[in-house]
């Protein structure tokens, strides 16, 4: 029988809530890390391409120079003739440096070009030698390259403004991929959404596989991201290796502008998002103007107080403080009451509602308890009428701080043992 209440009834706005900060705590955990990733990223990609040329300036069977005798040059396969192999001397373990190179350049190549310019992984990948354009300016003649990024989700092409650290990223990218004919290879690559093949285009992120040209698909994307990761060993808040996607850089990116000044109705032409409530959701920082106010309501209340409130204590006072937690300590408890404040009950413990009772100390409360029965008999019998109200406040503190141990110890975890399978008769 199908429910009867349609999806369209259910609101959905605390599950969307919920989303929401999940999304901006990872985003935050994930701002200030990406400078450590690009070092790490590039200095990876200079060492493997150091020890790449090493290699192949070595005679097969030689040490490879600056290994510390820990690496020599392999003889390659015969079906990976074109890399150049390395083994470890201490293992014997093959390595194909080549292979290693190429991850390490690429993994480098697409985080630089995540973060500088916040497209979304398939636009990426779609980047051709043709998106690199240029705009002259009509006020100055000023020549301004521009990256034309291929129309994805809205179906609307967009042009991002080309910075000079994205240039240096691009022109690397050009000089590796151009053939000895100086052109870029043409490969054609698979739409994973839409489910067709591409014409051949000079695309940017492309890779040799063997004696072919093929296109990077959004898996060998990922395992990019999560090799260069490994390289860094960042971990989250839990203790676990740390992980991006390459959605985090487009937050990251949408987070940081915003941040800096960039309007949010400028975002959201960059980003390609249809609506501005949309870009506003990367957003994964605490309004400025609610932070500035904030601090501001901070000093005016601060302003207000004595002076003297805010000075820094001298050794006397300091001790005085310390002291005072030392002396917390009583027979059946700890005393909770606040600093220099006096004892209201003349250090009559049983009394106080700020004790906080020991449990260890039970015996000694009941025992307390017990004399104090014992003294309200005699205080009746002997007819020591100014004495009764005293004893019966004694009384109702110590039965008080009995009933506190035993409300605590019935509210103490319980172990359950494993359940058992009832067999059918």
């Amino acid at each position: 029988m199908p429910c009867p209440i349609s999806d369209e009834e259910i609101s959905k706005a605390k599950d969307r809530t919920h989303r929401k900060a999940r999304m901006d705590q990872r985003t935050r955990e994930r701002l200030p890390l990406p400078p450590v990733l690009i070092e790490t990223v590039d200095r990876r990609r200079r060492t493997a391409a150091e020890l790449l040329a090493a290699a192949e300036h070595t005679r097969p069977g030689d040490l490879i120079p600056d290994t510390a005798g820990t690496l020599r040059r392999a003889v390659a396969p015969k079906t990976a003739w074109h890399l150049t192999w390395a083994e470890e001397t201490s293992t014997g373990r093959r390595r194909s440096l080549t292979f290693e190179e190429t991850e390490a350049f690429w993994a480098f190549a697409a985080i630089e070009v995540l973060r500088l310019t916040g497209i979304r992984n398939e636009e990426l990948l779609e980047l051709t030698h043709h998106s690199i354009t240029e705009y002259r300016l009509p006020s100055t003649g000023e020549v301004v390259p521009l990256l034309q990024v291929a129309p994805c989700q809205t179906d609307s092409e967009r042009l991002l403004l080309v910075s000079q650290e994205l240039a240096d990223v691009l022109s690397t990218i050009i000089r590796r991929l151009r053939g000895g004919n100086g052109a870029i290879p043409l490969v054609a690559s698979y739409d994973v959404h839409e489910r067709v093949w591409n014409p051949p285009m000079p695309l940017l992120f492309q890779r040799d596989i063997g004696t072919e040209h093929r296109a990077f698909t959004p898996t060998a994307l990922r395992k990019l991201l999560i090799n260069a990761l490994a390289v860094t060993c960042l971990t989250d808040a839990g203790g676990e290796p740390l992980v991006f996607f390459p959605y985090d850089f487009r937050r990251i990116f949408v987070t940081d502008a915003i941040m800096n000044g960039l309007p949010p109705h400028i975002a959201q032409v960059i980003c390609g998002h249809r609506s501005l409530d949309t870009t506003m959701g990367y957003k994964a920082i605490y309004p400025a103007e609610t932070i500035e106010a904030h601090r501001a309501f901070i000093a005016r209340r601060r302003a207000t107080r004595p002076s003297e409130e805010y000075r820094t204590p001298t050794e006397e006072e300091w001790d005085a403080f310390l002291a005072h937690f030392e002396k917390r300590k009583v027979s059946i408890g700890t005393c909770a009451r606040a600093f220099s404040s006096p004892c209201v009950h003349e250090h009559a413990c049983v009394r106080c509602s700020l004790l906080r009772p020991d449990p260890a100390q039970l015996g000694r409360l009941e025992e307390i308890r017990d004399n104090l029965i014992a003294r309200m008999a005699e205080v009746e019998r002997e007819g020591w009428l100014g004495e009764v109200e005293g004893v019966r406040v004694s009384l109702a503190g110590a039965e008080d701080k009995l009933a506190q141990i035993t409300r605590r110890a019935a509210s103490a975890l319980v172990t359950l043992a494993m359940p058992t399978l009832r067999t059918e008769p």
